[in-house]
């Protein structure tokens, strides 16, 4: 199999630049040894206009297959295991390689050239032999939407007799600019994808790396079932759990902007024209108060250990900070970009020991159990139920209420009611594209109270924002309080009734 990376360059930015980040040097040519075979990586040209880097790995397939790893035809056809294109066409294999050989490089890591790893380079990518079940067609619906200028040779069956027609390979070239990292991932995940096919044992940890990988691209990506589907061999359950995780990074990234931009049309709606006095008061954004109604709610409770549940970009998190009542606060976002996104809002990397002892930010699905979010005082759902589709709360609802079992839970959702008043939204219209749902006042209520009667909660409603008295509040809040007597029984029973359930 072989691989070669390109970019140009210039006298300010010389070419061989790549070389940093791939951590290895234009001037020797190295070997590595891989699960699979051998890896060569070497500089076929390394000047200050060009440089480029070649990837040859090769594979043995009889090893393949006498440590197990190969994957066989039927027993009829025994010789396929043996006999196949392993060594020449891109696959699975050269993926893994590429994870191995360019590790630092993949996860964006260069100690001696940091400010390289974020600049992107105009970059070729060429790989002679590519299996694109799917053809050519399928190749360029995978990378085109990356931003790749596509070339997709389908290669003859036999040049000697084109009325053959063509083979399932193709000569692929990338051409375009990303960062040197972005590109790898895509690759990572793609070329299996295409292949259709994995040469391993697919465990459940392959949906950590295939979202690793996927970060910042998959999710909006308009093949994304298929990617998902074919880098997890069509097992259904990772499927499902990775496209569940896909879809709650998409609503997560897509949250804060929702409410910075429906929080800047209540305030044009409500600020007045310019000829106001400059004494009046502006209105406090909804988000605002949101924050607010929930630090007072916490407050009553008398809450000191908190979880953020979908604490997204850690607006949230950085207000309890600030407050010395909380001694421990857990933001949990399904997002590893938010999290980048709150680690750095809250400058964890610049916190004083006392002060980062008190926070943490943790990568997790509200959709499963999980043992971290257990023994708590208080857990905050702020505008994260309205973006799962309605068949996925009773699987957050045994997640939350059922498991971790906080003394106090705070639900925030959106009353649909109040919509009518902004003049910036279309009648009939959702606050944002990707709620599932908005419930009106009664069903919001119906829903916290089954919720409350199931678990062992006492639950009261609190108004947040102004309260109209004809359609209610702009943002409805649940406080659901755990009730001492069934705290013990209440978990022994729900955990009882619900065996079997997945647990993160």
């Amino acid at each position: 199999m072989f691989l070669t990376i390109s970019t140009t360059g210039s006298t300010d930015r010389p070419a061989t630049d790549l070389g940093f980040l791939l951590h290895k040097h234009p001037g020797k040519a190295q070997e590595f040894s891989t699960s699979h075979g051998r890896a060569h990586v070497f500089y076929p040209e390394a000047t200050t206009e060009r440089c480029t880097a070649a990837l040859l790995l090769e594979v043995d397939p009889v090893a393949l297959v006498r440590r197990g790893k190969g994957r066989g035809g039927a027993p009829d056809a025994a010789l396929a295991q043996y006999v196949n294109d392993r060594p020449y066409a891109a696959s699975s294999l050269l993926a893994v390689a590429l994870s191995t050989v360019f590790k630092s490089a993949l996860n964006g890591s260069c100690a001696a050239r940091p400010e390289l790893v974020g600049q992107p380079l105009p970059l070729r990518i060429e790989v002679p032999a590519l299996p694109a079940r799917g053809g050519a067609a399928l190749v360029a619906q995978l990378f085109e939407p990356l931003g790749w200028t596509v070339t997709a040779e389908p290669v003859a069956l036999d040049a000697e007799f084109p009325e053959w027609g063509d083979s399932r390979y193709v000569r692929l070239v990338l051409e375009g600019e990303a960062t040197l990292a972005e590109a790898l991932r895509q690759l990572y995940v793609l070329l299996p994808v295409l292949d259709d096919a994995k040469h391993y044992w697919v465990s459940p940890d392959e949906v950590d790396k295939l979202l690793r990988a996927g970060e910042g691209w998959l999710a909006e990506h308009p093949e994304q079932k298929l990617i998902t589907s074919r880098y997890l061999a069509r097992r259904r359950s990772l499927t499902r759990e990775a496209e569940e995780r896909l879809e709650l990074v998409r609503l997560a990234d897509a949250d804060d902007v929702e409410v910075e931009a429906l929080d800047n049309a209540v305030d044009e709606d409500d600020s007045g024209t310019e000829d106001d006095s400059d004494t009046e008061e502006k209105p406090v954004p909804l988000a605002v108060q949101r924050r607010d109604a929930i630090l007072d709610a916490l407050r009553e409770a008398g809450a000191s250990r908190v979880l953020d549940l979908g604490c997204g970009q850690g607006q949230l998190v950085q207000a309890l900070l600030k407050d010395v009542r909380f001694t421990e606060i857990v933001g949990l976002d399904v997002s590893v970009r938010a999290l980048t996104v709150a680690a750095r809002r809250l400058g964890l990397d610049r916190l004083g020991e006392r002060q980062a002892e008190r926070v943490s930010l943790l990568q997790g699905s509200l959709a499963y159990t999980d043992k971290r979010l257990k023994g708590y005082d208080a857990a905050v759902l702020s505008e994260v139920i309205e973006h799962l589709d309605l068949p996925r709360l009773p699987a957050l609802e045994y997640a939350v209420f059922g498991t971790a079992r906080p003394g106090t839970v705070l639900v925030t959702t959106p009353n649909v009611e109040y919509n009518v008043r902004w003049e910036t939204l279309p009648a009939g219209h959702s606050r944002h594209g990707d709620h599932r749902f908005e419930w009106t006042r009664e069903e919001f209520g119906g829903w916290a109270r089954a919720v409350a009667e199931r678990h062992g909660y006492d639950v009261r409603f609190t108004p947040v924002g102004p309260d109209d008295p004809e359609v209610g509040p702009p943002t409805q809040m649940a406080v659901f309080t755990l009730r001492t007597t069934t705290k013990s029984t209440s978990t022994t029973s729900t955990t009882s009734s619900t065996k079997g359930v997945k647990a993160a």
